[in-house]
């Protein structure tokens, strides 16, 4: 690239196009009159699609530009732009698989390199091994103009990309889909006008492709008519430069499938779904999303989080960086949406959750925790408990709650058609995945396994003996029911007869009279790898607005505890949690809530300051960004949110009295996260009754390591690791399940 045509390329305006995604600079240490490259659209050690959007900054003086890509020793001069005096933009292409390196030349300056590594667009990049089986379902993934998307075209389910129009007519509330720009009408088309003032026909281009071996989709307003063909250097007119994530809901079943659905996008006829379509994009915003972000295709959080990283970074090569992005959903949704943000920091800049879960792995340890003591009271001791202490035992508000969320642990159990409880449903499998390929501990035992667990076997290892995932889930030295004794009521020889046969569970979920111990292994992983939400990473510098959106604490599972307990995982990671903010209702103004958490993204973004990211976030706060509940969809109630049933405890809590579960009843954090408890001797003292000298004894049998000490962080109690990999990815490679000797011991508490 020459003097000359340095100067004459075309300027563009790019203000507000970097995020917060991470930067990479030259070899070197930055200088003022050194040459910078930094990557926009990714990590530059996880580039992916053999493309790459850069930035490269030149100090004055500099002349006679070149840009070389090896190991393939290709110019690649011609793909950047001049976009602001000294700042060239350029979407290179050609990268290989593996390492490559962006070299530019300037005379009078010098030369600078940069390191990439790219992936193939199927990936993996760091969620380990591609799980098998895998079911592809591009042939059933239906277009917004009612095709399918086709055909797998490979064994990884990639098919051809698809672009889809829709548009809003004049009068309506519906979209129309159209299959072609060209059938874009010229008329009779509605106008919208975006949050940045911008009034444009309502015309939505959606992009159908595979990403990750799952389906991709973005939406965003381009009129075929009037905006130039998708560049990252001329974004639309109707683009407000703000993304939002799309995440699913569910969870059983969601393993061996590429997915036939995303969890919420972009369909003609859907009105205002989760916020969204069509109201969020007349007012500009972008979306994207994953068939591998909906839980009930995938609840695997790594692998969710690799899909929406190598997504965000295609969306970025298309249209250009966002100002920001957020992510919002409800259920699965919720840990989709922080999860994610934790395990990959700067992916989110703000989530808006509802309907809140921390991980699966809350309802799964708490359902199994649950379903051991519907197995004590229904099988073992059927006629020990009155129904009421039952209740007090497990936490919940009543017997269907506690019903509901012991159900839960059906997600843990592989074996199919087991018999229990009214409502439990074992094996959860997506009718995708044909019964031939699936387990049977007797009829195909090698079949692929329907767990939370097995689903992420990258991250928790397998037993070599078995091929079955490791599980993290253990009960040693827990004492249910232990609050419930010392309120008086249940009484010792109940506490003691419940804890001595309550048992737990062998690798396929059945009922043993040993207490379950979790693998080390796998339980450090939990917590390294963000599958049981720490909280430390990513999310501690994103403001998080969570709002109950359905819950029932008489029954459903959706229960408030958890809500609390993602707060608090929050503030024991960070020293607070005042980048989180509660709101509380039956119902929550939806539209409120989402110009409150939209506001205070914007005034985070809008913050200039040298201080840290976190800083931002908290001094930011919109003046509705504050605890509360609503009592009714016009009167908010401005308060701290607190755990109690006791309705003098607070104004909310007397509208909103949220209960516990049963590690919390036995002693355990609200946090719900020491997954393997230390252990401390037992001391007559910790009790608020007294036990007789034989009761004592057996006490010291039942549980003759002693008890839980809830006191301290549990074993393998560690923060997420940012930015984690199980595989290829060699950079904060955590496990390499191919080698797991390989394993480093990580920090522990």
């Amino acid at each position: 690239m020459t003097r000359g045509t340095y100067g004459c390329l075309t300027a563009l305006l790019v203000t507000g196009l970097v995020s917060r995604l991470p930067e990479a600079r030259a070899d070197d240490d930055e200088g003022g009159s050194r040459i910078i490259i930094q990557v926009l659209s990714a990590n530059p050690d996880r580039v992916s699609g053999g493309d790459v959007l850069l930035k490269i900054s030149l100090p004055r003086g500099a002349r006679s530009v070149m840009v070389t890509l090896h190991p393939t020793n290709q110019d690649v001069s011609a793909s950047f732009r001049e976009t602001a005096p000294g700042i060239l933009l350029g979407l290179v292409s050609g990268l290989v698989v593996g390492e490559n390196r962006v070299i530019v030349r300037a005379e009078d300056v010098g030369t600078e390199s940069l390191r990439l590594t790219n992936y193939p667009i199927t990936g993996p990049i760091t969620s380990g091994p591609h799980i098998q089986p895998f079911i592809c379902q591009t042939q059933t993934f239906s277009l917004p103009d009612g095709t399918a998307l086709g055909l797998p075209t490979d064994a990884d389910c990639s098919a051809p990309t698809k672009i889809n129009y829709l548009y809003m007519p004049q009068g309506g509330n519906v979209f129309r889909a159209v299959s072609r720009a060209s059938d874009v009408p010229t008329t009779g088309v509605a106008m919208t006008t975006t949050t940045m003032g911008v009034t444009v026909r309502f015309v939505v281009r959606v992009e159908t492709s595979t990403i990750d071996r799952g389906i991709y989709q973005s939406a965003v307003l381009h009129d075929p008519l009037f905006d130039p063909a998708p560049t990252p250097f001329s974004p639309p007119r109707g683009w407000n430069r703000r993304l939002i994530a799309i995440e699913g809901f569910g969870c059983p079943g969601g393993w061996y499938i590429q997915g036939a659905t995303i969890g919420s996008l972009v369909l003609p006829g859907v009105l205002d779904a989760n916020l969204l379509s069509p109201t969020r994009l007349g007012e500009g915003y972008a979306m994207f999303s994953n068939t591998l972000q909906h839980p009930s295709n995938n609840c695997n959080s790594v692998l969710s989080a690799e899909a929406a990283m190598m997504g965000k970074e295609h969306f970025i090569k298309t249209w250009g960086v966002p100002k920001f992005t957020v992510s919002t959903g409800c259920s699965g949704g919720s840990y989709g949406s922080i999860q994610l943000a934790d395990q990959v920091p700067g992916l989110f800049d703000g989530a808006l959750i509802a309907c809140t879960f921390p991980d699966p792995l809350g309802i799964a340890f708490s359902g199994s925790d649950g379903h051991l003591l519907t197995h004590y009271f229904n099988v073992t001791d059927p006629t020990g408990f009155a129904q009421a202490q039952r209740v007090a035992v497990s936490g919940y508000k009543g017997l269907q709650a506690f019903i509901d969320a012991a159900n839960q642990s059906g997600r843990t159990d592989p074996v199919p058609n087991r018999v229990d409880i009214p409502g439990y449903v074992s094996a959860p499998f997506s009718a995708a995945v044909p019964v031939a390929l699936r387990y049977n501990p007797v009829a195909n035992p090698r079949g692929a396994r329907p767990t939370v667990y097995d689903a992420a076997r990258n991250v928790y290892g397998i037993n070599p003996a078995t091929g079955f995932a490791l599980r993290p889930f253990d009960n040693v030295g827990v004492q249910y029911g232990l609050e419930a004794l010392n309120r008086g009521e249940i009484t010792t020889t109940q506490f003691l007869d419940l804890n001595q046969r309550i048992g737990g569970y062998d690798q396929d979920f059945n009922y043993v009279s040993s207490r379950s111990i979790g693998d080390l292994g796998a339980i450090r992983r939990a917590y390294q790898s963000g599958l049981q939400l720490g909280g430390g990473g990513g999310l501690a510098s994103i403001p998080v607005m969570d709002i109950t959106g359905i819950y029932n604490d008489d029954g459903g599972y959706h229960y408030q505890w958890f809500h609390f307990a993602t707060r608090d995982r929050m503030a024991q990671a960070n020293g607070n949690a005042d980048n989180h903010v509660m709101w509380r209702g039956n119902p929550v103004p939806q539209a409120q809530s989402w110009h409150t958490f939209i506001q205070w993204v914007e005034a985070v973004s809008a913050d200039t300051s040298d201080r840290t990211t976190r800083e931002k976030v908290i001094r930011n706060k919109p003046a509705m960004a504050v605890d509360g509940c609503w009592s009714s969809p016009t009167n908010f109630i401005a308060e701290r949110q607190t755990f109690s049933s006791a309705p003098t405890s607070s104004r909310c809590n007397a509208l909103f009295p949220s209960y516990a579960f049963p590690r919390h009843v036995a002693g355990g954090p609200l946090a719900a996260n020491n997954l393997k408890c230390r252990l401390k001797p037992i001391d007559p003292s910790d009790y608020r009754v007294s036990f007789t000298t034989s009761e004592l004894d057996r006490l010291h049998r039942i549980f003759p390591s002693g008890v839980c000490d809830w006191s301290r962080h549990g074993i393998g109690f560690q923060g997420v690791v940012p930015n984690a990999s199980f595989g290829p990815s060699e950079v904060n490679r955590v496990f390499d399940i191919a080698n797991p000797d390989s394993e480093g011991d990580g920090d522990e508490d």
